[in-house]
């Protein structure tokens, strides 16, 4: 017979062992689960499709028979002239739930200046955006991405840029869409101008995008730590891959403790923009190189 004090001691092993099984075997499933998700920004395939050689129609099924991508980005000049073509829009959504693939963004380009002087104008690039807010949201998708510019002192295209933005914020509201802005040239790729611009919008539906490549004479770094606290996306830029399959140009390390450590877990997509590599070859590389950090 055991004693009451070796029985009560061996019911407390048994007992921990059962209360530390579960958390230890959850803590081993979830330890190689990635953090975030991969997709392929269309901008990726814009000479193949420049040339004609691929249809916007066609990019989901594309993306995920020659990828094994399921996330996509669209641009708008790929299909400007379907927008308002709702037969057009529900056979590309058709045909991307077909091959399980999500619409994730439309980057809205030629639309005109958010930060625009003229205030007819002004007026005129937000109400063309409307177009794409609500195209986004009959193709499933959680944003548009826009852009921030405009002639004049950093000041003025700021207090403008931050008008339209709120107005776009609360139509895309209603639509359950956010406004997503990249730093993409001129005054928006001065990540400490464009957090603030954000900042002061103060708007649910209106977050960045931070692509690693844009900044230009702004430290890269230092520019997407600035937007990372707004994101609702990111984009992946690259142009030059070494002998290791990294980029050449931005230390993927660095920039993905970056976005990880901001908390971030959404699609990040794929962009490459480089010209000493195909389009698929870029595109294959990018992927591999994201997926070295995706359970890192």
């Amino acid at each position: 017979m055991q004693s009451r004090k070796t029985f009560l001691q061996n019911m407390g092993m048994l007992g921990a062992g059962l209360a530390l099984a579960p958390v230890n075997n959850l803590f081993a499933q979830n330890s190689n689960k990635p953090w975030f998700s991969i997709s392929l920004a269309q901008w990726s395939l814009h000479r193949t499709m420049g040339k004609g050689d691929l249809k916007n129609i066609d990019f989901p099924a594309f993306a995920a028979k020659e990828f094994d991508i399921h996330a996509v980005e669209y641009v708008s000049r790929f299909f400007k002239d379907e927008v308002r073509n709702t037969t057009y829009l529900k056979d590309l959504n058709a045909r991307a739930a077909d091959h399980d693939v999500k619409n994730v963004l439309i980057m809205i380009d030629g639309e005109g200046e958010l930060g625009n002087a003229d205030a007819d104008k002004r007026k005129m690039a937000v109400e063309n955006h409307y177009q794409w807010i609500d195209a986004a949201h009959q193709l499933g998708c959680h944003a548009i991405r826009v852009n921030a510019a405009g002639k004049g002192t950093p000041e003025d295209v700021a207090k403008r840029v931050v008008e339209s933005l709120r107005t776009l914020a609360t139509y895309g509201k209603d639509a359950g869409i956010s406004v997503v802005v990249e730093n993409h040239g001129g005054i928006s790729s001065d990540g400490a101008w464009l957090s603030n611009v954000l900042k002061s919008v103060n708007h649910s539906h209106c977050g960045s995008l931070p692509d690693f490549g844009n900044f230009y004479e702004y430290d890269r770094y230092q520019g997407v730590t600035d937007l990372m606290p707004f994101a609702k996306g990111v984009s992946a830029k690259t142009n030059v891959f070494d002998a290791q399959g990294l980029e050449a140009n931005i230390d993927y390390a660095r920039m993905m403790k970056i976005v990880r450590d901001a908390g971030y877990t959404g699609y990040i997509g794929i962009e490459y923009e480089g010209d000493q590599l195909d389009e698929m070859e870029g595109i294959r590389l990018t992927k591999k190189l994201l997926q070295r950090f995706q359970t890192a």
